[in-house]
């Protein structure tokens, strides 16, 4: 049977699940060891970066390198820890700890600004991943392994059992392709609510690919207007944070109140049911906002995908922009960089091509003659000039859509 990484084609799905009492008690259990196993290679891999640092030949040092170095496996940490041992927690879920780990040094020597391997705190997110097996199968199907479809509405996972679900996922289990499921994850965000994660692949696509349209656009993001083509069109912004930022404000000031007075009467936060109930309420209002503009940002992207062979953004480094202190609520309310990772993936996803360009003087430029403003004793173009005439060509210019042209057109240009 191939491995995952041998198929053509992968996919992404997220569920919903419905966890029993039971089985959150299992979910939270796996995740704890999870984290647990991920910060003990953490620990290791500090000491051992210390110890090595004794250039002397000691013994005690070398007999404790090579205890530590033995003990980065979960066979042997299980052994060390018997808890470990737990019959309900997953081995894969011990695995997959010491493999993201290891994940997490080769992205760092890769692009260090990923940063080292850091402790894993407690909070109130869980969250652990196992993998799919397939005893003795000859192919791969989403209904005969051990991450498994029961039906439509119940999936079985190993430790867990029989889940109930809810999500997009009944068109791919009438899929006659073989399809193989590799790393699942289950998880729980701060307003408990449970997922259920998995990648799926195969070497039939999972989208019907569409026809060649024909046609190009590029994109110019802004605070003003979510963006604006080079066709014209503009994608109002829906400012999802602002319109519910004095909801969320007040929900957090009960907060406050509720943690100060638990912690006047010296009671844990953990125990306090008050401040658990409001907590809860605050989780869900911010859990509303980001469903909000995810669902946005899937149906703009989606739709821009498929109705253009050829999309052009300009490649926007969210993180040096939300150092503007005056745009920075503003900035972080759009998503700029979850939307251009969606693009990024659709475009592969339905055949088309997403191409990011320099967003050097696009505001800047005229389009028709390329003259550049603020050169030959002109002044540069301010964030309050919405519409401004080239004074070389005296063309009339909307600020975001010239921007949008200059765009595309320096796309064509990467692409010539």
């Amino acid at each position: 049977m191939r491995s995952m990484a041998q198929l053509e084609h992968h996919y992404g799905l997220k569920v919903r699940i419905y966890p029993s009492d039971h089985q959150k008690q299992l979910i939270k259990l796996n995740s704890d060891a999870s984290r647990f196993v991920y910060n003990e290679m953490v620990a290791i891999g500090k000491e051992l970066w210390q110890l090595k640092q004794v250039k002397l030949p000691i013994d005690t040092v070398q007999a404790r390198i090579k205890q530590l170095e033995q003990r980065q496996n979960a066979k042997q940490m299980s052994n060390h820890f018997q808890f470990l041992e737990d019959k309900r927690i997953d081995s894969l879920a011990k695995a997959n700890a010491i493999r993201n780990y290891r994940k997490a040094w080769k992205a760092f020597r890769k692009v260090h600004s990923a940063g080292v391997p850091k402790f894993h705190r407690k909070s109130y997110a869980w969250g652990y991943q196992t993998n799919c097996q397939y005893i003795k199968q000859k192919t791969a199907q989403l209904t005969n392994g051990t991450v498994s479809f029961e039906d439509c509405r119940h999936v079985l996972v190993p430790k867990l059992g029989r889940l109930r679900i809810k999500g997009s996922h009944k068109r791919l289990l009438h899929r006659q392709a073989e399809t193989r499921i590799g790393t699942v994850t289950i998880t729980k965000d701060a307003a408990d609510r449970f997922f259920l994660s998995m990648q799926l692949g195969s070497d039939t696509p999972f989208v019907t690919k569409p026809a060649k349209t024909n046609r190009q656009t590029g994109i110019d993001l802004n605070v003003k207007n979510f963006l604006t083509t080079s066709d014209g069109k503009v994608v109002a912004n829906l400012r999802h944070y602002r319109t519910i930022k004095g909801r969320l404000a007040k929900a957090q000031r009960v907060l406050s109140r509720r943690a100060r007075r638990a912690k006047k009467e010296h009671r844990p936060l953990r125990n306090s049911k008050n401040y658990q109930k409001q907590r809860l309420v605050v989780a869900k209002i911010h859990a509303q906002i980001l469903d909000r503009r995810k669902n946005f940002l899937h149906n703009v992207s989606t739709t821009l995908i498929k109705n253009h062979d050829l999309v052009v953004a300009e490649e926007l480094r969210s993180k040096n922009l939300l150092k503007n202190h005056a745009l920075a609520m503003s900035i972080a309310d759009v998503g700029w960089c979850t939307f251009l990772g969606m693009l990024t993936y659709k475009a592969d996803l339905y055949g088309r091509q997403f191409v990011t360009v320099n967003p050097r003087n696009t505001t800047q430029t005229c389009h028709s003659c390329s003259f550049v403003m603020g050169t030959e004793g002109t002044d540069k173009l301010r964030l309050a000039d919405r519409e401004w005439t080239c004074p070389k060509c005296h063309t009339h210019h909307v600020r975001d859509h010239n921007a949008a042209q200059n765009v595309l057109i320096k796309g064509l240009a990467k692409l010539a």
